[in-house]
């Protein structure tokens, strides 16, 4: 356990250090980040599992969601995928991550009154690379997201929130929970990201820990 705090350029730096000094592979990194994940909603919100619903974006925070649909779906889960991305624009891991859920079949949408009876939805929309505000399909997906009486689990950081200050970058997705990776991140701990976070829960080598 440990009590850094760091930014969002720091958090690359780890990444980038990790995928090409020591060699593992971004896919190995996205696969334990979506196996805590996963972990946390089974054992936190059991009884919120009737009808999840997975927003993913379409850049690696996306696909560390489409790798939650899947291992949930593998868990006997009913889950949806709500793409709100562009696909024109996924990375090379979310391309991978969208194969696999097509091949098992986990039903996909853009229709945003999927969340209309979600139990859960998981928020794998930005991540921690939002720098302006969000506008347009994605602003709409946060209100209804918001809008909605599901439990909210965001990866890495809810939505919206600016990961060094806390900020809300026009709107931001307000979560129960938060699971966020090898370290907490500044942004959850000021400002509008400590209401927006709700419980943290950060995952990384030595398991996961809650942040009190």
């Amino acid at each position: 356990m440990t009590d850094k705090i760091i930014t969002a350029e720091e958090m690359r730096h780890y990444d980038s250090y990790t995928i090409n000094t020591i060699g593992i592979p971004s896919l190995v990194l996205m696969e334990r980040a979506s196996l805590a994940v996963r972990d946390e909603i089974l054992h936190a919100f059991p009884l919120n599992l009737k009808k999840v619903v997975i927003v993913a974006g379409s850049g690696n925070n996306g696909g560390d969601g489409l790798a939650v649909a899947r291992l949930l779906h593998i868990a006997g889960v009913q889950v949806t995928i709500l793409n709100v991305g562009n696909p024109a624009h996924a990375s090379s891991e979310h391309q991978t991550q969208d194969k696999i859920c097509q091949y098992y079949g986990i039903p996909q949408t853009t229709d945003l009154t999927s969340l209309n009876d979600a139990t859960l939805i998981v928020d794998a929309i930005f991540g921690i690379g939002i720098d302006r505000p969000i506008k347009g399909t994605y602003a709409d997906a946060i209100a209804k997201i918001n809008n909605t009486n599901a439990i909210i689990v965001a990866i890495d950081m809810p939505s919206g929130i600016n990961t060094d200050t806390g900020e809300i970058m026009g709107t931001a997705v307000k979560a129960n929970t938060t699971v966020t990776f090898a370290y907490n991140k500044i942004g959850l701990t000021k400002n509008e990201g400590v209401d927006h976070a709700g419980r943290i829960v950060v995952a990384n080598d030595m398991g996961t820990y809650a942040v009190d």
